[in-house]
């Protein structure tokens, strides 16, 4: 039996719906503007390349933040 993800998704799907970032196809460290902005991607948007160790922390060698 798979567990059940409708929490999580609702969740995450709500913090979406009221952010002032969207996913738009961007996918690199280079591509955003902050912190929170590639944290928002890594969390929302789908085929992002920010966390390449997965431990939740994007984009880590980037010395802009």
């Amino acid at each position: 039996m798979l567990p059940d993800y409708t929490e999580p998704l609702n969740r995450a799907r709500a913090v979406a719906a009221t952010s002032s970032f969207r996913c738009d196809g961007r996918q690199h460290c280079s591509q955003m503007t902050s912190r929170e902005e590639a944290e928002f991607f890594i969390r929302n948007c789908p085929d992002t390349k920010m966390d390449g160790d997965r431990d939740g922390i994007p984009c880590e060698n980037d010395t802009r933040w």
